[in-house]
């Protein structure tokens, strides 16, 4: 039986056209099936082949010139220059930036945000995989600082993530999410004895804070759809969609 083709969602930003941005949608036909549909990690159990199989259909089907750079996340601030990142392999960072169009950025999410960044001219593209750690930690400000030229001109973007009404957190996590600014509590709402974060809105505070020029969220939930979209929070194991992120003129 052939399984269903790959499909995605795009950003709804002011990008000029030579920049190309998305993230792929779970396609599942199984959705209790933890590895079901695209799944592009390759460290969560899932069939090495498979997970091989799945990216080379991403090539393909996007029309690639070569694979997206994929990263080593561990919830941090460490940023990628692709052009400056050395041998290809496993690279430790949360988020990478490239200038040429022979590159393709890359992030793997099931919950915790992509957030994608260029500007009005399409000089450069970038990517951002953001939790709550990185947001705390800071992966926002270390995109930003990578990026030359006016941040007045950077426009973001934050894809699929989970939404508020699935974002249960405890008092830790929310005291270290208003840390940088405690009008952030705005964001948080209580719900018992614990605490429902926006995540999304959250990171748009943020980007707006840093001043970019245009800050927008998707307003798709990864948690509440099992067939269109992998959730950390929902099922445990599982695997990740891909968001990418090219110029191509």
């Amino acid at each position: 039986m052939s399984r269903p083709p790959l499909t995605w969602v795009e950003p709804d930003w002011p990008a000029p056209p030579h920049v190309h941005a998305l993230t792929t949608e779970r396609a599942a036909s199984h959705p209790d099936d933890p590895h079901d549909g695209f799944n592009f990690a390759d460290y969560v159990d899932d069939v090495p082949a498979k997970v091989a199989v799945n990216r080379q259909v991403l090539v393909e089907t996007l029309g690639l010139t070569c694979s997206p750079a994929w990263l080593d996340q561990r919830h941090g601030t460490t940023m990628l220059r692709l052009e400056d990142s050395g041998p290809k392999g496993r690279r430790v960072a949360d988020g990478s930036v490239t200038f040429q169009n022979a590159n393709v950025c890359a992030v793997l999410s099931a919950d915790c945000a992509p957030v994608f960044l260029s500007d009005r001219q399409g000089s450069f593209v970038a990517l951002l995989h953001v939790g709550w750690r990185g947001l705390v930690e800071g992966i926002i400000e270390s995109g930003l600082a990578v990026i030359p030229g006016s941040v007045g001109e950077i426009i973001s973007w934050v894809g699929p993530t989970i939404s508020q009404e699935y974002f249960e957190i405890g008092h830790d996590v929310r005291c270290r999410l208003i840390e940088n600014d405690p009008s952030d509590d705005d964001y948080i709402s209580p719900g018992g004895e614990r605490y429902f974060a926006d995540l999304p809105g959250l990171i748009v505070a943020r980007l707006k804070r840093a001043r970019v020029g245009y800050a927008a969220a998707s307003r798709e939930c990864t948690y509440g759809d099992s067939a269109r979209w992998f959730s950390y929070r929902r099922q445990g194991l599982c695997g990740r969609m891909a968001s990418v992120i090219w110029m191509k003129r």
